[in-house]
């Protein structure tokens, strides 16, 4: 399988399908790939990545006030 290129875009401008999608791209890229391989460590980067950004997603927003 190949690598999945990254979007066109930076994550916070991608809609919330398109990161879904791209995520599971590169999970899928992540199981067929062998421990062994170097690409690994670049996918396993842009997976946290697009996992932080799904999560700030579905995080209430910051309030100034305490």
């Amino acid at each position: 399988m190949a690598t999945p290129q990254p979007p066109p875009r930076p994550l916070p401008a991608l809609t919330a399908f398109d990161l879904s999608r791209y995520r599971r791209e590169l999970e899928h890229a992540l199981k067929a790939l062998p421990g062994h391989v170097p690409a690994r460590g670049l996918l396993q980067q842009r997976l946290a990545e697009v996992m932080a950004e799904q999560h700030a997603r579905t995080q209430p927003p910051a309030s100034g006030q305490p």
